[in-house]
């Protein structure tokens, strides 16, 4: 202290000291502050232990500027970062507020489709909810990854995965707010869904992750009730609101062999007991979720020597609760738990399935087929997640774009800036309907209201959606990002991990060419009929907004395509099978283009549409709507190109 005040010139001092603890290892910290008047001056010495503030010691005294001189100086002149002053300036940070309320387009929708009173109110205190309490949970969650506890303090083997409070907070919170139970529940007919979907849809961008163990149990509650409900308490606790009876499920389908491929890629093996359950013996390679309460799981019966089937026909599903009374693993070893790009927030674990016991829940043999209505659930999960990520980033963009300044003006003011987002939100805007009427025609399909053609829909739109907007998702929140400069690829702020977390969802539930040849599969075994249904929708609401002049551009745009793609599937019959494969990809996109565009259009020809929802619908019209044609034509699908695009990936490879 008495160093500062030599350096200081402060000789004459008065000393107040409030002491807050004892000091020791003490770091001293100097600060000056000017008062408003000249003539005063205030010195602040913060003594310091450890990071710790313990000591504040005041110095002041009534002098001129002159009495602050440096050693050798006449006149100390201030300088804006000196020492530990570092400036005054601190970019406001962009603030999430009620993403129900800051959501034009959902609120239209749900004005046109489900005016009801209660889910306005709803999804606006949920809202609020999502700001003031879950978004915090969630950035816990990815703080506080889930670790493995393979052995208690007295060596015996426990195999716990412990999570963090908020992991099992958000499990309350999605058991109170019907996250699930929404959907079974039904209390809006087969606008149910569309109402669960629209607070996953809220949800997932604030939820850590949490709708991955969601998007699971949803699709458990969906196989034991299309199964006929053998297991009726399993379906009543995943449905249930009440938080302490609420369970959550795993879906353990992945093997080493195979990902996707789990007809040949299934190992594992079930072993019939006397009391009638099965015990499982085999290598689970990637199980998210795995701290859930139950999963499903595929395995092959054996006979009595040990033999079983192989391929799809050898496979059956069962149900296995994870943790038996006293808190233990099932007759499970965790192996390790995975280190991932993103979803930290997740447990995904490798698991050895040791004598698990499980019940069987499917016919013998029909372990493939029972899962497809799963399938469908969880790719609507991931599609509806997408499009939230896509939101998320969105309104976050335009929030900060209002608060940034650059080159002498706000970010939103700069109309090259402005044009970039505006492309963000013409994505999201075609992502958010499409995803909505996926969970219109799931609803009318469990409501029993389905025609023919929404269930072929149904079929054929599910895959499509979740690689389309997976794809879109992770371009729009890159892009997001960086309209945020460095900030963008900052831990701290938050926002890096939106980018690791969507890459996921092209690979979870089906990568991008997994699902372009299940469409494919769909087309085939339908006999070309999901197609038909396919031109026969968009036919039917381009006819509806043809009365539109505004819209003129886009309905021919789309008009164009749609006869283009017409003309391509009518000669692809014809083709070999390698050169259909070749084009599934760019046959999917095509596909889910002219859709998005068409669900623009109609939504821009309803009588309380605005300017604004026309600019989005001719935007999006302004794109290559049919790649597969444009593609076709330039010959990428012939037996050569492929031959030229092996040579190409394996140029100067050594054997």
């Amino acid at each position: 202290m008495y160093l500062a005040a030599i350096r200081y010139n402060l000789a004459p001092l008065e000393l107040k000291l409030c002491f807050l603890g004892q000091l020791t290892r003490s770091c001293v910290r100097f600060e000056r502050v000017d008062s408003l008047k000249e003539s005063d001056w205030m010195m602040a010495v913060q003594v310091c232990c450890r990071g710790n503030r313990l000591a504040l010691l005041m110095l002041s005294r009534s002098v001129s500027h002159s009495s602050f001189s440096e050693p050798d100086s006449h006149t100390h002149t201030p300088v804006p970062f000196s020492r530990s002053t570092i400036g005054t300036f601190f970019q406001e940070r962009p603030l999430l507020t009620n993403p129900f309320t800051q959501d034009a387009l959902l609120q239209a929708y749900l004005q046109r489709h489900l005016p009801e009173q209660q889910v306005q109110r709803d999804l606006r205190l949920f809202g609020e909810r999502l700001v003031s309490e879950i978004e915090a949970l969630g950035r816990q969650c990815e703080l506080n990854p889930p670790v493995l506890q393979r052995f208690d303090p007295w060596g015996r083997r426990v195999d716990r995965i412990l999570t963090c409070d908020a992991w099992t907070r958000l499990k309350h919170i999605s058991a109170q707010e019907g996250l699930v139970a929404a959907g079974y529940e039904r209390t809006y007919g087969e606008w149910s869904r569309v109402y669960q979907m629209s607070k996953i849809y809220l949800f997932a961008p604030s939820a850590g992750l949490y709708t991955c163990p969601l998007a699971m149990t949803d699709g458990a509650a969906k196989v034991i009730e299309s199964l006929g409900m053998p297991i009726r308490e399993a379906f009543e606790r995943l449905t249930t609101r009440d938080e302490k009876r609420f369970w959550t499920s795993g879906q353990w389908m992945t093997e080493r062999r195979g990902g996707s491929d789990v007809s040949s890629g299934t190992e594992t093996v079930a072993r019939r007991q006397q009391d009638g359950w099965f015990k499982l013996y085999g290598f689970k390679w990637f199980t998210s979720a795995t701290d859930a309460d139950m999963t499903l799981t595929l395995a092959r019966i054996t006979d009595r020597h040990g033999r079983c089937t192989a391929g799809s026909s050898g496979l059956s599903l069962f149900l296995a609760e994870v943790w038996d009374s006293d808190g233990l693993c099932n007759g499970i070893e965790v192996q390790r738990l995975k280190d991932k790009l993103g979803t930290r927030q997740v447990p995904t674990a490798e698991l050895l399935l040791d004598g698990m016991s499980a019940q069987l829940l499917s016919e013998e043999g029909r372990g493939v087929a029972s899962i497809a209505n799963m399938l469908t659930i969880t790719r609507i999960h991931n599609t509806v997640c997408a499009v939230g990520a896509m939101r998320r980033i969105t309104h976050l963009c335009r929030e900060y774009a209002r608060k940034r300044t650059a080159f002498g003006k706000l970010l939103k003011d700069h109309a090259l800036h402005v044009q970039t987002l505006s492309r963000l939100e013409v994505e999201t805007r075609a992502a958010f309907l499409f995803a909505m009427e996926v969970c219109r025609l799931l609803g009318r399909e469990e409501n029993r209201s389905a025609s023919d053609r929404d269930t072929l829909l149904l079929r054929l739109l599910t895959p499509i959606a979740k690689l389309y907007t997976a794809k879109q998702a992770v371009s729009v929140v890159s892009e997001g990002l960086e309209s945020f400069g460095g900030q963008g690829y900052i831990e701290d702020t938050g926002l890096p991990s939106m980018l690791r977390d969507a890459q996921v969802l092209s690979i979870w539930e089906g990568t991008t060419n997994v699902l372009s040849l299940d469409v494919l599969r769909s087309i085939a075994k339908s006999s070309g009929s999901v197609l038909q249904a396919f031109f026969i929708d968009v036919n039917e609401r381009l006819l509806a907004a043809e009365a539109s002049a505004a819209l003129r551009p886009a309905v021919t745009s789309l008009n164009t395509s749609l006869s283009a793609l017409k003309r391509f599937t009518q000669t692809a019959a014809a083709r070999p099978t390698e050169a259909l494969e070749l084009s599934a990809r760019d046959l999917a996109y095509s596909l889910a283009r002219i859709y998005m565009g068409a669900l623009l259009v109609d939504h821009a020809a309803w009588e309380n549409a605005t300017h604004i929802d026309i600019y989005a619908a001719l935007r999006w019209c302004d794109q290559d709507l049919c790649p597969v044609v444009s593609r076709d034509a330039a010959g990428c699908y012939d037996p050569q190109t492929a031959a030229m695009d092996t040579a190409l990936v394996y140029d100067g490879l050594q054997a």
